[in-house]
């Protein structure tokens, strides 16, 4: 049984292939059984069935919540 990958709002996946555009960084806009992704790059949307795209995330980079002793 393959490992479900863990995604949470707002993470950064960096893909195996790059998109198009030329970045291979994608922002996750919604999670489910379909997930919707936005290119870094171009700002293209675009919702995946999750099962295709676990295949294609070579790493996930978790968003940063919570960061403290940012003074604006």
């Amino acid at each position: 049984m393959p490992k479900i990958i863990k995604i949470s709002l707002g993470d950064t996946l960096e893909m195996k292939k790059t998109h198009p555009c030329g970045d291979n960084r994608m922002k996750v806009l919604r999670v489910g059984s379909d997930i919707r992704i936005k290119c870094e790059g171009c700002s293209r949307d675009v919702t995946v069935a999750r099962i295709k795209l676990e295949k294609n995330i070579k790493r996930v980079i978790p968003a940063q919540t919570g960061e403290k002793g940012s003074d604006l």
